[in-house]
């Protein structure tokens, strides 16, 4: 999809260290496209941050390079850039008016006064604020102080806007009606929108490919439906929706298909992801609406395509268009399945009941065993 579109910025061997030692960004390559909205997702301290900050010229590179079309911006002053930039808390300007907050660039580029106010007239009316121009900042709620500072970052016509975490201070409606109307935006713009976030439900909905981070570098960065679906580790399966693990010893390797031995002699199939040594402890990584209920009664045969595996319930949680059941095997973390509110397998979920668990090995992603940087299992609700 993104081979045939051309390279706005690209880093190169990007090092970023404070102290000399530890490295907040760690050897970066990174490609953003023309037209794209690119998503750096990660938790706390993970460098992505770091990233868009280097990118705005706020950071400078301890090493390597950045650039922007033919541009170094390595010694390029930020205001020199043409990169719009929305922050987490607006950063408005208290005694100015919407519309001379969202035409200070252009005041700064001394812009002439009828092209300016056309420009800011423009840049409101994109962000549904034109009424609100006379107004100043804390006569505004929380959203519309948001749309002011997007239209003040596009006012200049910047081939490049950076978002820091701009829906953060947002309560969570405001937020998801925030995500659409930057998706729409976006759309209709063209323009290359980079944006981070440590939230990955809403760098999964607005972004058209996610660059995960995890220790100063990018763990994965794709599309958004195949980052979900193929994760390739255990950081990005853990952190990247919900992900159910099992951990287990590797038993056979053919291709690309193996079997691991879970430690009460369960054994499930699943698909090889990297280097696997056999007998090494591996995680087999599934998402929770991939498994199936199936009466404990009824279970096929374990063999062929499908794992059957039997577990105990540990009860069923409400969630209004589903239910989850959570479940426990021995000396593997609790586990959940999505089932559909008219499922009837539901009435024999009561904690302690023995369930039986059924998913396809395609469905099952091994990893080798790698110590968790980022914060475990990241529930999306």
């Amino acid at each position: 999809m993104n081979d045939s579109r051309r390279t706005l910025v690209r880093f190169r061997n990007v090092g970023k260290t404070y102290d000399g030692v530890t490295p907040v960004v760690d050897r970066l390559d990174l490609d953003i496209y023309e037209g794209e909205f690119l998503s750096l997702l990660g938790p706390s301290g993970s460098g992505k941050t770091t990233c868009l900050m280097m990118l705005a010229g706020f950071e400078s590179p301890t090493s390597g390079e950045i650039w922007l079309g033919e541009t170094l911006l390595n010694t390029t002053p930020p205001h020199k850039r043409n990169i719009g930039m929305v922050f987490q808390n607006y950063a408005l300007f208290p005694h100015m008016t919407v519309a001379q907050n969202v035409g200070y660039a252009l005041t700064v580029r001394r812009t002439p006064a009828a092209e300016k106010a056309a420009a800011v007239a423009a840049a409101l009316d994109m962000v549904r604020m034109g009424e609100f121009a006379g107004r100043l900042p804390r006569q505004l709620s929380g959203g519309q102080q948001q749309r002011v500072a997007l239209a003040r970052a596009l006012v200049f016509n910047p081939k490049l806007v950076l978002m820091d975490e701009p829906l953060g201070a947002l309560d969570k409606r405001l937020r998801e009606h925030m995500q659409i109307e930057l998706k729409e935006l976006h759309r209709e713009l063209g323009v290359t929108f980079v944006y981070v976030t440590h939230d990955q439900s809403e760098a999964l909905t607005m972004s058209d490919r996610v660059a995960v981070f995890d220790a100063g570098r990018i763990q994965q960065i794709d599309r958004v439906d195949a980052l979900y679906e193929t994760p390739s580790n255990n950081n990005v399966a853990g952190f990247v929706g919900d992900s159910n693990t099992f951990i287990g010893e590797l038993l056979s390797i053919d291709g690309q298909q193996c079997e691991i031995a879970l430690s009460n002699g369960q054994r499930l199939r699943g698909l090889a992801v990297g280097e696997l040594r056999i007998g090494a402890e591996v995680r087999g990584c599934a998402r929770p609406e991939r498994l199936a209920l199936l009466d404990p009664l009824q279970t096929p045969a374990p063999g062929g395509a499908l794992n059957v595996l039997r577990a105990q319930s540990e009860g069923a949680l409400y969630f209004g268009d589903h239910m989850r059941v959570r479940f426990s095997l021995p000396g593997q973390e609790t586990g959940f399945v999505k089932v559909p509110l008219d499922n009837t397998m539901l009435q024999r979920c009561r904690a302690g009941d023995t369930v039986c668990l059924a998913i396809s090995a395609t469905h099952v992603r091994v990893f080798a065993h790698e110590p968790s940087t980022s914060h475990g299992v990241h529930h999306a609700h």
